[in-house]
Protein backbone atom coordinates (compact mmCIF):
# COMPACT_ATOMS: atom_id res chain seq x y z
CA UNK A 1 0.00 0.00 0.00
CA UNK A 2 1.22 3.50 -0.79
CA UNK A 3 2.27 5.69 2.09
CA UNK A 4 2.82 9.03 0.35
CA UNK A 5 -0.32 11.14 0.02
CA UNK A 6 0.13 11.69 -3.71
CA UNK A 7 0.64 7.95 -4.24
CA UNK A 8 -2.56 7.23 -2.31
CA UNK A 9 -4.44 9.67 -4.53
CA UNK A 10 -2.88 8.16 -7.65
CA UNK A 11 -4.00 4.67 -6.57
CA UNK A 12 -7.51 5.98 -5.96
CA UNK A 13 -7.60 7.64 -9.39
CA UNK A 14 -6.31 4.49 -11.08
CA UNK A 15 -9.01 2.37 -9.48
CA UNK A 16 -11.73 4.82 -10.54
CA UNK A 17 -10.44 4.95 -14.11
CA UNK A 18 -10.11 1.18 -14.27
CA UNK A 19 -13.73 0.79 -13.16
CA UNK A 20 -14.81 3.30 -15.80
CA UNK A 21 -12.93 1.51 -18.60
CA UNK A 22 -13.88 -2.03 -17.60
CA UNK A 23 -17.32 -2.24 -19.32
CA UNK A 24 -15.85 -1.11 -22.64
CA UNK A 25 -13.05 -3.67 -22.46
CA UNK A 26 -15.47 -6.45 -21.55
CA UNK A 27 -17.84 -5.51 -24.36
CA UNK A 28 -14.96 -5.38 -26.85
CA UNK A 29 -13.65 -8.80 -25.89
CA UNK A 30 -17.06 -10.48 -25.90
CA UNK A 31 -18.06 -9.06 -29.30
CA UNK A 32 -14.72 -10.00 -30.85
CA UNK A 33 -15.00 -13.51 -29.43
CA UNK A 34 -18.53 -14.04 -30.72
CA UNK A 35 -17.53 -12.72 -34.16
CA UNK A 36 -14.50 -14.98 -34.46
CA UNK A 37 -16.51 -17.96 -33.24
CA UNK A 38 -19.08 -17.35 -35.96
CA UNK A 39 -16.33 -17.17 -38.58
CA UNK A 40 -14.76 -20.40 -37.33
CA UNK A 41 -18.12 -22.19 -37.39
CA UNK A 42 -18.64 -21.09 -40.99
CA UNK A 43 -21.69 -18.94 -40.23
CA UNK A 44 -20.72 -16.21 -42.64
CA UNK A 45 -24.18 -14.61 -42.85
CA UNK A 46 -24.50 -14.17 -39.08
CA UNK A 47 -20.95 -12.83 -38.94
CA UNK A 48 -21.78 -10.31 -41.66
CA UNK A 49 -24.75 -9.11 -39.62
CA UNK A 50 -22.54 -8.74 -36.54
CA UNK A 51 -19.76 -6.95 -38.43
CA UNK A 52 -21.12 -3.36 -38.09
CA UNK A 53 -21.50 -3.86 -34.34
CA UNK A 54 -17.91 -5.09 -34.10
CA UNK A 55 -16.66 -2.00 -35.93
CA UNK A 56 -18.75 0.26 -33.70
CA UNK A 57 -17.40 -1.33 -30.52
CA UNK A 58 -13.80 -1.04 -31.75
CA UNK A 59 -14.32 2.63 -32.66
CA UNK A 60 -15.87 3.34 -29.27
CA UNK A 61 -12.93 1.70 -27.50
CA UNK A 62 -10.58 3.84 -29.57
CA UNK A 63 -12.49 6.99 -28.69
CA UNK A 64 -12.29 6.12 -24.98
CA UNK A 65 -8.50 5.56 -25.26
CA UNK A 66 -8.79 1.85 -24.51
CA UNK A 67 -7.27 0.94 -27.86
CA UNK A 68 -4.67 2.89 -29.78
CA UNK A 69 -5.82 4.13 -33.18
CA UNK A 70 -3.36 1.97 -35.10
CA UNK A 71 -4.28 -1.10 -33.05
CA UNK A 72 -7.94 -0.51 -33.79
CA UNK A 73 -7.24 -0.10 -37.51
CA UNK A 74 -5.21 -3.30 -37.53
CA UNK A 75 -7.97 -5.24 -35.77
CA UNK A 76 -10.62 -3.90 -38.13
CA UNK A 77 -8.52 -4.80 -41.15
CA UNK A 78 -7.89 -8.34 -39.95
CA UNK A 79 -11.53 -8.89 -39.04
CA UNK A 80 -12.70 -7.72 -42.44
CA UNK A 81 -10.18 -10.04 -44.08
CA UNK A 82 -11.54 -12.93 -42.04
CA UNK A 83 -15.06 -12.47 -43.34
CA UNK A 84 -14.03 -12.03 -46.96
CA UNK A 85 -11.58 -14.95 -46.96
CA UNK A 86 -13.92 -17.69 -45.80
Amino acid sequence: MPIIESAIKRARQNETRRARRQPFKTRLKSVLRSYTDLIKEGKKKEAAELFPLVMKVIDTATKKNILHKNTADRKKSRLSKMISAK
